[in-house]
This record gives C-alpha cells, structure tokens and sequence, in this order.
C-alpha cells in the first residue's frame, strides 16, 4: 500500500475505535447481555430469496458492520457475474459515451468514505427490524467520472442500471395489459448525483464487493435509503426527462393521508433521502446497573433521549463522531426493576427535530411500509 493509503486506513481505524467505545464499553468480564423478549418473527419464507442476512440488533456490535453481518435485498435475480466480462456504459445525453471495464475503473483516482445504509422497509415489516450497516466503501467518485463523460445541457436525471432483471406487467387483466423484461434501476436529479460524496463503490470494508452485497461495482449514495445505492451496477444514462421505472414511479413510493381544506387526499412520493431515526440495540447488566446500548442516525443527529415504561425522557451519552453519513452509538446507564420492561428511544436533531412517536399523525397516516421512522420500543423481562 502507499502510504497515503496507510494513513487512511489508520485514520479509518481510529474513527471506528473512537466510534464503538460506546458498544465496547458492554464488552467486560462478568457482563450480562439481557435478551429482547420481542424478538421478530423470520423473514417469511415467500420472500426469503428477496431479503437475506438481517442482523439481529444485539449483534451489530461494532461501529463498522463486518461484511458478514450485512443484510442483503434482491429484487429480481441475484446474478452472478464474471468480472473479466463485466462493463460499465455510461451513455445518453453526454459527450463522450464510455464503456469502462473493471481494471479501468480501478486504475482510477481511488476515494473512500464511511456511511450507513438502512432498508427504506427497516421497521416497516414485522421481520424487517434491523436492515441497517455501517461500512467503509472504496471506489470512485460519480462526479467526476460523469464530468468526464461530459454531461449536456439538457440533461436533467441520472439513471443507474443494475444487471439483475426481472419480468413486469403493467395494467394485468385489462385490454391494456403489457410484460416486459426489466432491469432494475433507480434515478436522481443531476445536482443530487454531482455530490462528491457519491462513488462507484468496489469494495466494502477494504475487501472486494460480496456477491450479495452488489459485487463487482456497486453505487453509494450517502444519506440515501438502500434502494437508491444501486448494486450490480452495469450502466449510467444521463436523460433530459424524469425517469419513472417500476422502484421511482410504482414501487417504493410513501403513500400518505392527508388533509387539505377540508378533504383527505392520498400524497404520494417516491422513497429518497433517510429520515432521522434511532433504536434500542441491547442491554447489558454489570454490577448491578443495566446499560442500554443503541444507535441513532440520518441527517444532523445532535441527541438521543430514551423512556423507560411510562417514565420521563432521559438524555442519553451520544459518542463523539461527527461523521456526516454514519450513525452515532449511544449508552444510557440506568437501574430497572425486577419485571418486563419497554425502552423507547427518539433522535433529536440540530434544529430540534423530534424522532416521531407512532401515533404521530405522520406515521399513523402512512398507508405504506417505506420510510418507518417511527420510534422503536423494545421489551426486557428484568428476573
């Protein structure tokens, strides 16, 4: 490795010591971790092909998920794909179409940035409550490889293609139906995909993609829910016209009720940007005392407060990290009574933002799973 490459691996390290220490500290002889007695139910077997790997919250442990420990979402196939073979294409409204194959990409200014990915359906589904990680990715930066695609003036959005596909139909059981083959794909606003955050992301916590996870090159999206971080990626098509696909304009959409003068309306808005959140990750029993360990994350976290039963909020001990696309570990060292118990935590936000409760209107009114970032209780039985 260069050593421009040590010192950020090194840097990369410290960030993640200095993260976890509020996980690190549950981690002393005579411990106790004190199990959830909610535990979710299995990931129905319909969909046991569509969502792999989902951690429990006990076990992500550590600032930086391990590759192993990440959960995975296909929606079509999962492909299988040789690297020597594979190609990239970005085309449509730029200058200089490109095709580029994986050792080219690589040969390209390398750059790396941590950030958390949650499933926009973490906490939507009753098995889905920990579809979330923390990873360092390494790649290279969109922005610049589309500024050397030359971008043009009319071009408006960005289309990410993944390999995998799959058959839809539009309209079933009318006159008007129509199948078609489709491959997966997400789009966003060209301002939005020029954020020198975003890469083209080949590896995953120093080591190559994992198939699950998007291998060979995937896209990275920092702040963005996973369905936007595009896995398997195999072209890049600048349009001069909103692009409505399946997972834009029918699929991951928050439907929501609302009230406009008078009359209830249905608000429909396709999933983006990751709300503010937190959960309850575990609790520990040591000397007597009990630690609650969490996590919180989205845009400007500042606090973390949780609730005991029916008791006052307390502010929690929020880790120092200020990374901007990370969550932040959080511990609340508390007593609890003999009994079973419900925790509750809620984010705060610079600007005073509150994590919403699950009888906020903005929840309760919400027709679809995407987006659940509601509070999160979880229940101890203390013997």
């Amino acid at each position: 490795m260069q050593r421009r490459e040590l010192l950020l691996s090194g840097a990369t390290a410290g960030i993640a010591m200095a993260s976890g220490r509020a996980f690190a500290q549950s981690a002393t002889p005579g411990d106790k971790l004190i199990a959830w007695i909610d535990i979710p139910p299995p990931v129905p077997e319909p969909l046991q092909n569509v969502v792999r790997g989902i951690t429990r919250w006990e076990d992500l442990g550590s600032w930086i998920t391990p590759n192993d420990k990440w959960f995975s979402i296909a929606h079509y196939e999962r492909p299988q794909i040789d690297p020597k073979t594979w190609r990239l294409a970005i085309s449509g409204l730029v200058a200089r179409p490109t095709t580029l194959t994986l050792d080219q990409l690589r040969a390209l200014p390398r750059k790396e940035i941590t950030s958390t990915i949650e499933c926009s359906g973490s906490n939507g589904l009753p098995f889905a409550q920990s579809m979330i990680g923390n990873a360092t990715w390494t790649g290279v930066s969109l922005a610049e490889t589309l500024r050397a695609a030359g971008i043009k003036d009319d071009g408006i959005e960005v289309v990410f293609y993944g390999i995998d596909k799959g058959d839809e139909t539009v309209r079933p059981g009318t006159p008007l139906e129509y199948k078609y083959t489709a491959n997966f794909a997400r789009s966003m606003p060209i301002a939005e995909a020029m954020n020198p955050a975003n890469l083209l992301c080949y590896e995953m916590n120093g080591s190559p993609l994992p198939a699950a996870n998007g291998f060979p090159v995937r896209l990275i999206v920092p702040g963005w829910y996973g369905v936007a971080n595009v896995k398997w990626l195999t072209r890049i098509e600048v349009l001069n016209k909103r692009y409505l696909g399946r997972f834009m304009g029918r699929d991951y959409v928050t439907i929501r009720e609302e009230q406009h003068d008078g009359q209830t309306i249905m608000a429909e808005t396709t999933v983006g940007h990751m709300l503010l959140k937190s959960a309850p990750g575990k609790i520990v029993q040591r000397a007597g005392r009990y630690q609650i360990d969490g996590m919180a994350w989205g845009p400007a976290v500042a606090a973390v407060e949780v609730k005991i039963d029916n008791g006052p909020w307390t502010k929690a001990t929020l880790d120092a990290s200020k990374s901007e696309y990370t969550w932040r570990f959080w511990h609340l060292d508390t007593s609890l009574t003999p009994g079973e118990h419900a925790v509750t935590s809620r984010a705060i936000d610079t600007a005073g933002k509150i994590q919403p409760a699950m009888d906020d209107p903005i929840i309760m009114n919400k027709k679809t799973y995407w987006e659940s970032n509601g509070q999160i209780t979880r229940h101890v039985n203390i013997a």
